[in-house]
């Protein structure tokens, strides 16, 4: 679909990582496009990691969604510095996409961060649009925890965020805790929804009649993921005999030091970065999942792996403090356990689930409830009744 340059779109939908490369967000917002194009005009602007008309037109997707890509310089594993200069890029092609196609309704998320959902307020202000705010993390908070900011650039940062909260017409988070501490640091009026993210899709992944022994691991290998606690509690494991597996697939910074250990012990396999459906197999191959996460950052996050977590029947075995929401979240749905992050607490409960010393039988393996609330048909539904059935003029 093309538009002229003196018609306006209605819903014009901002998010950098988009299908195929993200295969969960992204591949839930292509539908969500696809769908709501059938009856209006529909614009997505993001950045484009795989020539992603090639791949619409390839898997005939994307039917009467007129595409904005921006190309991407880097990834998960980039640079600090070089990512805030990709980030400023985007916002510039950003900025200059809604002023050609002049959506009444926006969508933007916090991918990336501050400055584009800003872009977006401008905008809105100055032509009479709304805008609804999905904050998938709160930043600059959770920056600050993996990289600490100048004190100066840090309040401007959250000064800008929340006058951009404040304006939104409505604003989309993952947990009840980033909730509250969005009415908190914001002083919003707008309404704040709490909805979880979907998962992958298992439809494709092949059960096995018994489950490896041991863990698995998919997801960023970042500085928010514990990986050097990981790697030092799996390496006294194995040096002291433990024989249960760890398979790990996933990039980012600390992806050298997860392979090196897979070079010295046979038990820890590293599969690299995989595809969205070889992540959900391996999930489903072993009895447990590790979620490790810092304490800080649950407050301005929620790690992503959990909802494919949830579908693949593996026990989860969270890596943080008993208070924070990532804890509460799996015992409360009984999805597994939560060990403290230290080392000998961590080759405690390896060796104990070695031997068979953890009960598991009030586990829920089935999950039938929680499953139906991270579906992709659930997501979309509940994005279309608040960024459509919505829609108001501000």
């Amino acid at each position: 679909m093309t538009y002229s340059l003196f018609r306006c779109s209605d819903l014009a939908i901002i998010n950098r990582s988009f299908w195929p490369i993200y295969p969960v967000i992204g591949e839930a917002l292509l539908r969500f496009a696809e769908n709501a194009a059938v009856q209006k005009h529909v614009s997505v602007i993001l950045q484009d990691h795989a020539g992603i008309r090639s791949q619409l037109a390839r898997h005939q997707r994307g039917t009467g969604v007129a595409f904005y890509p921006c190309k991407a310089w880097t990834t998960s594993a980039s640079g600090v510095v070089r990512r805030i200069v990709d980030a400023a890029f985007f916002m510039i092609w950003v900025m200059g996409v809604l002023l050609w196609t002049r959506p009444r309704r926006v969508y933007v998320s916090t991918d990336p961060p501050v400055l584009v959902p800003f872009i977006v307020m401008v905008y809105a202000k100055l032509f009479r649009a709304s805008y609804v705010y999905h904050l998938q993390d709160i930043h600059p908070e959770a920056t600050n925890v993996v990289v600490r900011l100048n004190p100066v650039i840090y309040r401007c940062l959250r000064w800008i965020d929340a006058l951009v909260m404040r304006q939104a017409s409505e604003l989309i988070t993952i947990t009840r805790e980033m909730k509250d501490e969005i009415a908190a640091r914001s002083g919003t009026r707008a309404e704040i929804v709490v909805m979880s993210n979907p998962a992958v899709s298992f439809e494709s992944i092949n059960p096995r009649s018994t489950k490896i022994r041991g863990f698995s691991f998919c997801g960023n290998v970042g500085r928010l993921q514990r990986i050097p606690l990981l790697v030092a509690a799996i390496e006294r494991y194995l040096a002291e005999g433990g024989a249960l597996e760890f398979a790990f697939a996933g990039g980012g910074v600390f992806a050298p030091i997860i392979k090196q250990l897979a070079d010295r012990y046979p038990q820890v396999l590293y599969h690299g970065l995989v595809s969205a459906t070889q992540a959900a197999q391996l999930n489903a191959d072993y009895e447990w999942a590790l979620l490790p996460i810092e304490d800080e950052v649950t407050r301005y996050a929620f790690p992503s792996k959990s909802s494919s977590y949830v579908f693949s029947g593996a026990f989860i075995l969270a890596v943080c403090g008993e208070q924070t929401s990532v804890a509460q979240w799996v015992t409360s749905n009984r999805l597994g356990l939560v060990v403290e992050p230290e080392v000998g607490a961590l080759v405690t409960i390896f060796q104990q689930i070695e031997y068979g010393d953890i009960e598991t039988a009030d586990l829920d393996d089935e999950r039938t409830e929680l499953k139906r609330g991270l579906s992709f048909e659930r997501f979309i539904e509940n994005l279309g009744n608040i960024i459509l059935d919505r829609a108001v003029v501000k």
